[in-house]
């Protein structure tokens, strides 16, 4: 479930601005691909935050998180020419996943109950001493 939508890109920051950054063939429309794609790397990074301390997908999904999956969409979309503003934004909504990932900002969901990121825990039992203190002495 992705955090953010191409509405929600459009609502934010205007159809013309998107037509701009996605439009590489001169067609005067949105090119859903580029957005997807942009969208998919901003999830990505938020998964890998968000997943140590959260059981993924988050369902509902908090505003919080759909602003800063847009601020981070909309920054991938510049691609290498950003401006200082969609950078500052970027730069904030990474600053706040860090923080949500220490625990240190809520997005109002309780970690209780989450999945750890792996099932696959390793168990080690001991089969003794191979060296008595004792004699000094391989037993």
């Amino acid at each position: 479930m992705p955090y953010c939508t191409q509405q929600d890109l459009v609502t934010r920051y205007g159809e013309d601005e998107l037509i701009q950054l996605t439009d590489k063939q001169n067609t005067g429309q949105l090119d859903t691909d580029v957005i997807n794609l942009a969208i998919a790397d901003s999830d990505s990074m938020i998964d890998g935050y968000l997943g140590g301390r959260y059981s993924l997908p988050i369902d509902p999904l908090p505003r919080s998180l759909v602003r800063i999956a847009c601020e981070i969409t909309r920054y991938y979309l510049y691609e290498n020419l950003a401006p200082d503003e969609v950078k500052d934004r970027y730069n904030e909504a990474v600053k706040s996943l860090k923080s949500i990932a220490r625990g240190e900002l809520s997005i109002g969901i309780s970690t209780e109950g989450a999945k750890p990121l792996s099932q696959n825990t390793v168990k080690i039992n001991t089969g003794g001493n191979v060296f008595n203190r004792k004699d000094k002495s391989f037993i």
